[in-house]
């Protein structure tokens, strides 16, 4: 799927989370996406939340297995790591690089790197195995 394919499936197949995120950048087995932190995502100790992060990390895995498969709205996670390493702004939106490691017939295996927007140092890593649907 192409960059605005993503954009278009994200807001018809999940307008309740779709002004949240944003796609950047697609390439093969890579996507960059991007969210938009709000008050809704912090918790105390003026932070992004830790379910914001691990949100983003997980849309961007998915969007990144759609834009190898196509438009498979039933693929799911089945297992996700989290580290958390450093604070992030609660100032700026979350950034994610995502790349896929592996891409079978059922599972997909990725990796992504976290960041605030415009700080060069990773706030989380994640990586995470998806269930991919036949047909």
């Amino acid at each position: 799927m192409t960059l605005g394919e993503l954009r278009t499936f994200m807001a018809e197949t999940f307008p309740q989370v779709a002004d949240e995120f944003e796609v950047v950048d697609v390439a093969p087995m890579r996507i960059t996406v991007e969210k938009r932190i709000g008050e809704k995502h912090l918790r105390p100790g003026n932070t992004v939340s830790g379910p914001s992060m691990f949100t983003l990390a997980d849309v961007s895995i998915y969007l990144a297995i759609l834009a190898m498969v196509g438009p498979k709205a039933l693929a799911v996670t089945t297992s996700c790591s989290i580290d958390f390493m450093r604070k992030p702004s609660a100032e700026a939106d979350l950034v994610a690089e995502a790349r896929l490691l592996k891409l079978g017939k059922v599972l997909a295996v990725g990796d992504v790197l976290i960041f605030s927007k415009g700080d060069a140092a990773p706030v989380a890593r994640a990586s995470l195995t998806y269930s991919i649907p036949k047909g």
